[in-house]
C-alpha cells in the first residue's frame, strides 16, 4: 500500500525523516546535503505538510493615501483577502457610477441652459461660457473618475488554506526570489497605473508560514543570500524595484511579512559557496541533514523498494503494475547501482526512471504486467550518454 503521507514515501533516509519531522514542528531551518536524486526534494515538500498552520493570512498591498510611491501592507486572516479586493471594488464601481451620473447630468443642464439663453438673448457669449464649463466638467471627469479604481488595493499573497505554503524557489532571479515592481510605460498622461497595482511579491513572501525550497543552492548569488539572510531575521522584507531604469524603482512597500522556513539543498561541492553567516544561521536555528547514497540491503529496505514501484507507477500513471519477477530485476539493479555489496542504491529519481522505460516496453509489448526481461531491455535503454559511446566504439561504429 502506498502511504497518502509523503513524508512516509521517502525511502531510505531514516535519520532525515526522523529530523525533518522534528524541524518541521519547531519550525527549524534544514540544509539538506547529498547526491541528485536521494529524495531532497520531497523531504523538502513533506515539511511543508508537517507544518502546523497557526495564523494563516493573505496579504494586501493598499495605496498610501498622501504618497503613492509607497504602499501600505495590510495582513488580514486567509480567505479574506479576495472579499477586502471585492469589497473596495464595489465600492469604487458605485463612487464612479455616482460620479458619472452627476456629470453627466450637469453636462446636460449645462447644454440646454447655454443653447437656450444664446437663442434668447441672441448672444454667442453664453454659447461660448457653456462650452467652457462643459470642458471642464469634462476634464474634472478625466481626472476624477480615476481616482476610485486607483484605490482599489491588490490582493498580494493568498494562502492555500488546509496546508502549509511549499514555494520551490530553484533558481530565481532576484525580482521573482525578493519580490519586484513592475515598469510602467505610462508614468502620464492619464493613462498611468496604480504603483500599488504594480507590486509583485517574491517567493519569500509567497511562502510566508510555510516552506521555502531552494535546491542547487550554488546558484544563489552572494547578494541574494544577504536578501535572503536579512528577511529569515526581520521575518519581513520590503519590495522595490529591482530593474535598473525601470519606473518600479521609485516605489516601495512596507515591509512585507515573510516568516517562512527555509529548505536548502545541494551537493557536497555546494557548501563552500553558501554565504557563511546564512551557513551559520541555518546552523544556530536549524539542522544540517546528509542525505545517504546507499542503503543496506536487508528485508524492511527490499520491501520499501517494492513499495517505490507501486509509488512510481501510481504517480505515472501510463504504465502497468510489475510482476514479481519484474521487481526482483528492479532490486537487482539497485544492488548493482550501488556499487557495494550488500548494499542498496538510493538514488531512487534514476531508478524511477528504470521503472518507467520498463513500464513503456511492457506497454509496447502489450504485457499486463511489467515482467523482467522488460526490466532487462530498459537497463540498456536507460544507459547514460557516455557509457553509449563507449559500447558505440568498442562495437567499431563510432
Amino acid at each position: 500500500t502506498v502511504p497518502e503521507a509523503l513524508i512516509e514515501q521517502v525511502l531510505g533516509q531514516e535519520d532525515a525523516c526522523a529530523i525533518i519531522r522534528q524541524a518541521a514542528k519547531q519550525r527549524r531551518h534544514v540544509l539538506l546535503v547529498g547526491e541528485p536524486g536521494t529524495g531532497k526534494s520531497m523531504l523538502g515538500q513533506a515539511m511543508a505538510e508537517l507544518i502546523a498552520i497557526t495564523h494563516p493570512e493573505d496579504i494586501v498591498v493598499c495605496p498610501h493615501p498622501l504618497d503613492p510611491t509607497l504602499p501600505q501592507i495590510r495582513c488580514v486572516p486567509a480567505g479574506q483577502g479576495v472579499r477586502v479586493v471585492d469589497a473596495s471594488r464595489t465600492r469604487a464601481y458605485r463612487a464612479t457610477q455616482s460620479l458619472r451620473f452627476m456629470v453627466g447630468t450637469s453636462l446636460a443642464a449645462l447644454m440646454i441652459i447655454s443653447l437656450y439663453f444664446t437663442v434668447r438673448e441672441a448672444s454667442l457669449n453664453y454659447l461660448i461660457g457653456g462650452g467652457f464649463l462643459i470642458g471642464m466638467l469634462l476634464w474634472l471627469r478625466q481626472h476624477y473618475l480615476k481616482t476610485p479604481a486607483a484605490m482599489i488595493p491588490k490582493l498580494l499573497v493568498q494562502h492555500p488554506g488546509q496546508h502549509a505554503p511549499f514555494v520551490d524557489a530553484t533558481g530565481l532571479h532576484a525580482g521573482a526570489l525578493l519580490g519586484d515592481v513592475r515598469h510602467d510605460p505610462y508614468q502620464s498622461g492619464g493613462v498611468e497605473t496604480a504603483p500599488h497595482h504594480l507590486v509583485e511579491a517574491g517567493a519569500i513572501h509567497r511562502a510566508h508560514s510555510g516552506v521555502l525550497y531552494i535546491d542547487e543552492v550554488s546558484l544563489l548569488g552572494i547578494e541574494a543570500q544577504n536578501h535572503l539572510l536579512t528577511a529569515m531575521q526581520e521575518r519581513s522584507f520590503a519590495i522595490t524595484g529591482r530593474s535598473l531604469g525601470s519606473s518600479g524603482t521609485m516605489v516601495r512597500t512596507d515591509p512585507v511579512p515573510c516568516d517562512f522556513v527555509l529548505v536548502l539543498a545541494g551537493n557536497v561541492t555546494d557548501l563552500d559557496k553558501i554565504h557563511p553567516a546564512l551557513r551559520s544561521r541555518i546552523r544556530g536555528y536549524g539542522y544540517e541533514i546528509y542525505t545517504h547514497a546507499v542503503m543496506a540491503d536487508t528485508p524492511t529496505h527490499r520491501w520499501l523498494l517494492t513499495r517505490l514501484v507501486a509509488q512510481e507507477v501510481r504517480r505515472d500513471g501510463k504504465i502497468p503494475h510489475f510482476s514479481a519477477a519484474g521487481v526482483q530485476a528492479i532490486l537487482a539493479a539497485a544492488r548493482q547501482r550501488a556499487g557495494q555489496p550488500g548494499k542498496l542504491s538510493c538514488r531512487f529519481r534514476e531508478l524511477g526512471g528504470l521503472i518507467r522505460i520498463a513500464g513503456d516496453v511492457a506497454v509496447h509489448a502489450g504485457a499486463p504486467l511489467v515482467q523482467a526481461c522488460h526490466v532487462h531491455t530498459a537497463l540498456r535503454w536507460s544507459l547514460p550518454i557516455e557509457e553509449q559511446m563507449t559500447i558505440t566504439k568498442e562495437q567499431g561504429h563510432g
